[in-house]
């Protein structure tokens, strides 16, 4: 029986012994279900468990406890050159001293494909990654991005089922860091294969996921479509990590209906549309990302706050204005320039009204 997950964890722990004896749980009691044909990308900071997760799927590290399927095949204890995955890293280890043929038919050559089908296969791998009649090029001969898609076809040419990578952008320059972004997304959509995609880039990884989990301390703390993680974050850590976020501390005064009553200290009075369940006096942070803030513009039905201009921050798209509250707190409020000079229509210590609906913010207890 086939399963429509290509690959699936359950309740996997991963502990490591610390030099001073002690026992550090990398992986914490992580279940996660990716369906076949996704582009899934594993999301957080250094050492939140992202890349134990892939090592444990490629077979590079076995769970302490839990279990692991590829396809609905349990593979916890077996190990790597038996599953069927193959992992790109950030370092492509490519052979310099060998030519780009042989570099991606070397997986064939070691299970005795004959010559003829390798030339043949590695041809194919190279229109795959659009770089045809590279074959006779030698690693150094090849550009940063060249040298990723290369990777990429020894990875493909073997066809696995799944295709693990492991920061594989992180050592090109931002230009054409973006440039593969899109390179890899629509690339996977061709081939069909499930890539799972470790990254420490929110941007990175909105850009190219189908789905993503974002991990803080051995822990799968959301995982949701790209605009799910972004628009709705289950806590404070996902809405920090995942772009940029305002946090305005405040207490729930009341419930009237679906819009939940909140006092900021110091700062006024403002309304969120909430479903969940709070309690009078309870203490919240509510978030609110800088792009859904309105400056001098007031909104009806909506919230509308009055504070001082601190900072101006032209960025040419945009315009980011650091904006502070009677009370103290302070939020960034983020405007494009969609008209010429509107950046030079507020300066440092302007007096301006902060302008929000009650739908866009979020609030977080956490």
């Amino acid at each position: 029986m086939t399963s429509e997950f290509a690959v699936e964890m359950h309740d996997v722990v991963k502990r490591f012994i610390t030099p001073e004896g002690g026992s550090l749980a990398a992986v914490n009691h992580v279940t996660m279900q990716i369906k076949d044909g996704e582009f899934f990308s594993l999301l957080g900071p250094s050492g939140c468990g992202k890349t134990t997760s892939l090592r444990m799927i490629a077979g590079f590290e076995l769970p302490t406890d839990g279990k692991i399927l590829i396809h609905g095949k349990e593979m916890s204890q077996v190990p790597a050159f038996q599953r069927p995955v193959n992992t790109v890293f950030q370092q492509y280890a490519l052979f310099p001293h060998m030519t780009v043929e042989q570099n991606i038919g070397f997986g064939l050559e070691m299970k005795g494909v004959s010559r003829s089908e390798r030339s043949m296969r590695v041809s194919e791998a190279l229109e795959m990654v659009r770089l045809p009649g590279m074959e006779m090029r030698r690693p150094k001969q090849l550009s940063g991005g060249q040298q990723q898609r290369i990777a990429l076809a020894r990875a493909l040419i073997n066809k696995p089922e799944v295709l693990l990578l492991d920061e594989p952008l992180g050592a090109l320059d931002l230009k054409l860091r973006k440039e593969m972004q899109l390179e890899l997304k629509t690339l996977q959509r061709e081939v069909g294969i499930t890539f799972i995609y470790v990254t420490h880039d929110q941007e990175e990884a909105l850009t190219m996921s189908d789905r993503i989990a974002v991990m803080n301390k051995g822990v799968a703390l959301q995982i949701g479509r790209p605009e799910e993680i972004y628009e709705r974050p289950a806590n404070k850590f996902v809405a920090d990590f995942i772009g940029e976020t305002n946090f305005l501390d405040g207490i729930v005064k009341e419930r009237k209906g679906s819009i939940i009553e909140i006092e900021l200290t110091g700062t006024g009075m403002i309304c969120v549309e909430s479903s969940r369940a709070f309690t009078n006096g309870q203490q919240v942070s509510v978030a609110v990302r800088p792009e859904k803030l309105r400056l001098n513009s007031e909104i009806k039905d909506g919230n509308n706050l009055k504070g001082r201009v601190e900072d101006v921050i032209y960025i040419g798209t945009d315009t980011h204005y650091g904006v502070r509250f009677a009370g103290g707190q302070k939020v960034r409020v983020r405007e494009q320039n969609v008209l010429h000079g509107h950046h030079e229509l507020l300066h440092t210590g302007d007096e301006v009204s902060v302008s929000f609906t009650y739908v866009s913010p979020r609030i977080l207890t956490e």
